[in-house]
C-alpha cells in the first residue's frame, strides 16, 4: 500500500461532447456495456464530467440554465465491472477523495425554470436563477451570492449499480402507475423511458434504442440501488454499501458536488462539477442476506465543516401552507415553510430571494425532521450556520441592509 500511484480506472474530456464518451451513459440498464474492470480490494481513481455534460458555463447569464437539455442527464461515468461481484453481494463503496479538476476550478448552483425542471419552491420562484461559485482549496465563495465563504463538504451525488432485468421491470411499472394515477396534476410526477438523448456507452446502435426503450431515467434515487441519492453526508472516509443485482455489479458514479445543503432544495442545488473521485472497491459475498438489505447503508466519514452547536440558528415549519391551509402530518409542506422562514430572515440583509434559495441549497445547512406524530402537523427544522457569513446574523443583533449584488438571470 502506498507505494504505486492510484490507476485511473476511467478519464473523461472536457473539451468533447459527453454523448461522444464511451466511458459515460445517461440510463440505468443491465445491458449498458462496461467501461473498464476494477479488482475486489483495488483503489482507482474515476474522472466525471458534471451532471449536465457541460451545458453550463463560467458567466454571469442564466440563460443556459433556463435552456439546459434534461433529457439528456445525468452523464454517469461507467459502469465497471467489479471483479467477482455476483448478485445478492454487497458492494462496499469507501469514498478515499473527491476533488474538483485543477484546471476547472469552479462550479455552478441554479434554480431551474419552472417549466424546465422546476425546483422545491418552484411555485413561488419560477425563473431561473445561476450563482458561480470559485474554489480555493477547502473553501468556496461566489460573486453572485458575496459575504459567504464556507468548506465545501465534497461528495458524489449518485453512485449505484445497475438495476437486473427485474429490478428495471419493477421500476417501470411502479413509475408508470405512479404518472397513470396522478396524470390530473399539472406537473410531471416521474420520467419514464425516454428514446431521446440517450447515451449507452459503446452500445451498438441496436442495443441503444433498446436501452433508450427501456432504461430508468437517472433523476430519482430508488431503494433497490441507491443512484441519485444526493446525500451531502458521502463526503470523504464515508463507507456505502450496495445491494449487486448482476454479475460484475456494473458500478457507475457521478453528479460531483463541492457542496450541499440538505435537501438540495432548487434541483441544481448543490455546486455542481467536474472533478475525480477515489474509491476502494470490496465485495461481501452474500451481503444482501446478511445485512437484510432492501436499500444501501452508508457510515459518515470524518471529515465534516464544524461550527459547534451554538453556532446554527434553526428554523421551524409546519404542516400550514402559505395559503393558511393545513395540512395532515405532510413534512413536504413543512420543509417548504422552513425554507421560506430562512429566505424571510437573510432577506433582511439585502439578499433577494433568488441569491437565498441559491444559498440554501448549496450551503452546509442542517435540515432535520424534528416532529412526526403531533397531529395535525410534522415539524421540520433547518440550522443556517452563523459562520459562513462575513458579518453577524444572530437574531440579537440589529440586521442592516446591504448592496449584496445578484445572482445571474436569464435574459427576457
Amino acid at each position: 500500500m502506498g507505494k504505486q500511484e492510484i490507476r485511473y480506472a476511467a478519464k473523461v474530456s472536457l473539451d468533447k461532447p459527453a454523448a461522444e464518451q464511451a466511458c459515460l451513459h445517461n440510463r440505468w440498464h443491465p445491458d449498458v456495456p462496461f467501461t473498464g474492470t476494477i479488482k475486489n480490494g483495488e483503489v482507482v481513481k474515476i474522472e466525471c464530467v458534471d451532471w449536465t455534460g457541460g451545458q453550463i458555463g463560467n458567466n454571469d447569464s442564466a440563460d443556459d440554465v433556463r435552456d439546459v437539455d434534461l433529457t439528456k442527464v445525468h452523464y454517469l461515468t461507467g459502469p465497471f465491472e467489479i471483479e467477482t461481484a455476483e448478485p445478492g453481494d454487497v458492494l462496499l463503496v469507501e469514498i478515499q477523495d473527491v476533488q474538483p479538476f485543477q484546471d476547472q476550478p469552479w462550479g455552478f448552483t441554479g434554480v431551474f425554470a419552472k417549466e424546465n425542471g422546476g425546483g422545491f419552491l418552484d411555485e413561488i420562484y419560477p425563473k431561473p436563477a445561476k450563482a458561480i461559485w470559485d474554489f480555493e482549496g477547502i473553501f468556496c465563495s461566489s460573486r453572485h451570492i458575496p459575504g459567504v465563504r464556507f468548506a465545501g463538504l465534497i461528495h458524489p451525488g449518485i453512485l449505484g449499480c445497475a438495476p437486473s432485468p427485474e429490478v428495471l421491470a419493477t421500476w417501470n411499472k411502479r413509475e408508470a402507475e405512479l404518472i397513470d394515477a396522478c396524470s390530473h396534476m399539472s406537473r410531471d410526477v416521474a420520467l419514464p423511458p425516454l428514446t431521446k438523448s440517450v447515451h449507452a456507452g459503446s452500445a451498438s446502435e441496436e442495443l441503444k434504442a433498446k436501452i433508450g426503450k427501456e432504461g430508468a431515467r437517472t433523476i430519482p434515487g430508488r431503494p433497490e440501488h441507491g443512484g441519485n441519492c444526493d446525500i451531502k453526508n458521502l463526503s470523504r472516509g464515508s463507507k456505502v454499501y450496495l445491494p449487486v443485482h448482476v454479475n460484475g455489479a456494473k458500478f457507475s458514479v457521478g453528479d460531483l458536488h463541492f457542496s450541499q445543503g440538505d435537501g438540495e432544495i432548487s434541483f441544481c442545488g448543490a455546486i455542481e462539477m467536474a472533478g475525480v473521485i477515489t474509491i476502494k472497491f470490496t465485495v461481501m459475498k452474500g451481503g444482501m442476506g446478511q445485512l437484510g438489505m432492501k436499500s444501501p447503508i452508508y457510515i459518515p466519514g470524518p471529515c465534516e465543516p464544524q461550527f459547534g452547536p451554538g453556532r446554527y440558528i434553526y428554523f421551524e415549519g409546519f404542516s400550514v401552507d402559505e395559503h393558511g391551509k393545513q395540512h395532515y402530518m405532510d413534512a413536504t409542506v413543512a420543509y417548504r415553510q422552513t425554507s421560506l422562514r430562512v429566505i424571510e430572515y437573510l432577506r433582511r440583509y439585502g439578499y433577494d430571494d433568488y441569491q437565498i434559495y441559491l444559498l440554501l441549497s448549496c450551503a452546509p445547512v442542517q435540515g432535520h425532521v424534528a416532529g412526526i406524530v403531533d397531529i395535525p402537523n410534522a415539524c421540520t427544522t433547518m440550522g443556517l450556520p452563523m459562520d459562513i457569513f462575513d458579518f453577524d446574523i444572530a437574531p440579537h443583533v440589529p440586521a442592516k441592509k446591504m448592496d449584496l449584488g445578484s445572482c445571474a438571470y436569464a435574459s427576457s
